[in-house]
């Protein structure tokens, strides 16, 4: 096993060993796709095609250049599913659940390298954390198979109809978007409640986030047990779950809302469904929006308008410490925060009674700022190598860079360059800002030591 220790100390940071730890699992990925026992008809797989695949599966982001039900063998969709599995919930804290289950203690240097990688503020009961999130991360892909079984087993047959529900189940909960059901992914199953539910009921939780998992269950245990009312339940929440709740909501409902009204006499997405497939498939878009990257309409099809809210919704992103990708929904509600107080005049910045610290701001403002503009230039990068229409390449890019895999059609006609562009954008989307965070949090001894007089600058 890795000592972790050693590396960090002597060697990288954590803001390093993280993204090396991505990207050493999407080389060693792309290696073992390339193998004829990974493809469908025992050829070699270009290295290409082999590292696009390995790269959007570690990442999370079910962007693909190659049908994943047709190119690849079972053994090549098995590899997928385990950088999917691996991907979702971090590198670090997979090595970290052997050295669980090895019994190999953990030193100091792990445990920094194992909080850093949650982005967690506190290092206590850390090993406790883990367990649960690897314990609840297979019960929620677990019950999610089981569900997915009663559909897909009576019409594929029982092996696999079964390999179907277990890899829909996981890619799901990861929020990878990637499927092996044929090449309309969900689009035949839009009516369905069952697979519908099943789905984005498993996006949700993913991207959620496990911290918002743990206490919402501790505080409703703690009040069947104390014989609370529901409200006081609520109440009794911290202020990170009543934040990322209720703006989870606000964009789910929100999103299904405007998706409603601006394709509802769209008959290339849900123009030509009735009132209650409308009702479900906006809402369904809403979710997958927010870096799932299933489809039930095509995206291509989508009105202008609809694209639009696709971009924000796809650069926000899921929650901190979940499966998502994006900028994270408390990262984006802290921005408008800080807006909100300037324009108030307000001394500090208060959320359900807590105040919000400056460093916590600064990093918010940091994450958005690195991101959004890695972003712009990946997409004028992207229209260059590949002359397409702007919204179809800025489509493209914040997918990626989101970890959302949602395509307007771009992504098997790209060409290399394009590809490189892609690669790297899922690679930044998925580490990006967990390094900044990580990085952003260490006090550097060389900041600011000499006290400058105020510069007068004119903004705005």
């Amino acid at each position: 096993m890795i000592d972790f220790s050693n590396i960090r100390s002597k060697i990288l940071s954590p803001s390093h060993i993280i993204p090396a730890s991505f990207l050493i699992t999407i080389i060693v990925g792309a290696i073992l796709l390339m193998l004829p026992f990974s493809s469908a008809d025992g050829t070699f797989t270009d290295f290409l095609t082999a590292l696009f695949t390995a790269t959007t599966s570690v990442c999370v982001t079910g962007l693909v250049v190659v049908d994943t039900f047709a190119h690849w063998s079972f053994f090549g969709q098995l590899i997928i599913l385990i950088l999917v599995q691996m991907g979702g919930l971090g590198m670090i804290a997979m090595a970290s659940m052997l050295m669980l289950i090895t019994h190999k203690k953990f030193s100091l240097g792990d445990r920094l390298l194992l909080q850093d990688s949650f982005n967690l503020s506190s290092g206590t009961k850390l090993l406790k954390f883990l367990t649960r999130v690897i314990k609840g991360t297979f019960i929620a892909e677990g019950i999610g198979a089981v569900l997915y079984s009663t559909v897909f087993i009576p019409q594929f047959g029982f092996l696999k109809g079964l390999w179907i529900s277990i890899f829909n189940a996981v890619s799901a909960f990861c929020n990878a978007g990637m499927d092996v059901i044929g090449p309309r992914s969900l689009m035949d199953y839009r009516s369905n409640p069952i697979v519908m539910s099943v789905t984005m009921f498993l996006i949700v939780l993913g991207g959620l986030g496990f911290v918002v998992w743990f206490d919402t269950l501790h505080t409703i245990k703690d009040g069947i047990h104390k014989r609370f009312n529901p409200i006081i339940m609520v109440k009794r929440l911290s202020e990170h779950s009543k934040l990322v709740i209720s703006f989870t909501l606000i964009l789910i409902f929100g999103g299904a809302l405007f998706i409603f009204i601006t394709e509802y006499n769209n008959p290339g997405t849900i123009g030509e469904l009735s009132l209650g497939g409308k009702l479900v498939n906006s809402l369904f878009e809403s979710i997958t929006f927010r870096t799932a990257g299933f489809a039930t309409i095509p995206q291509e099809n989508l009105s202008i308008s609809s694209c639009f809210i696709a971009y924000v919704f796809m650069f926000i992103g899921g929650s901190p410490v979940g499966t998502a990708g994006g900028v994270k929904t408390v990262t984006i509600f802290l921005l408008f925060m800080n807006v909100r107080t300037y324009v108030s005049q307000e001394k500090e910045r208060v959320i359900f009674n807590r105040r919000v610290s400056d460093d916590s701001m600064r990093k918010a403002s940091a994450v958005v700022f690195v991101s959004l503009s890695a972003t712009l230039l990946l997409t004028i990068l992207l229209s260059i190598f590949n002359p397409v229409p702007m919204e179809d390449a800025l489509y493209e890019v914040v997918s990626a860079c989101g970890t959302v895999g949602l395509s307007r059609g771009l992504t098997a006609s790209l060409n290399s360059a394009g590809r490189i562009i892609i690669i790297i954008s899922m690679f930044l989307g998925r580490t990006g800002p967990i390094s900044m965070i990580a990085f952003f949090s260490r006090n550097r001894s060389s900041n600011n030591r000499i006290n400058y007089s105020e510069g007068i600058f004119y903004v705005g």
